[in-house]
C-alpha cells in the first residue's frame, strides 16, 4: 500500500512539473513580452559545438598541470 501511494505521488508531480513547464514556456512564447524581444532581439539558442579533438586537448592540458 506504501508504495502504491509513494508511485502515485511521484506520477502526480511528474505530470504537474510537465503541465507547469510546457504552460510556462507556451506563455512566454507567446506574450507580447516575448514577442518583442524576438523581434527586436532576435533571441535564439545559441548552440556551441565543440570538437572531440578540442575536448581532448583541453582534458590533457589540465591533466599536465
Amino acid at each position: 500500500m506504501l508504495w502504491g501511494t509513494i508511485l502515485l505521488w511521484i506520477v502526480g508531480l511528474l505530470l504537474l512539473y510537465v503541465v507547469v513547464f510546457t504552460a510556462v514556456k507556451d506563455g512566454i512564447d507567446k506574450s507580447e513580452v516575448g514577442q518583442f524581444i524576438k523581434t527586436n532581439y532576435g533571441v535564439k539558442d545559441n548552440i556551441v559545438t565543440v570538437s572531440d579533438e578540442e575536448i581532448e586537448k583541453e582534458l590533457e592540458d589540465e591533466f599536465k598541470n
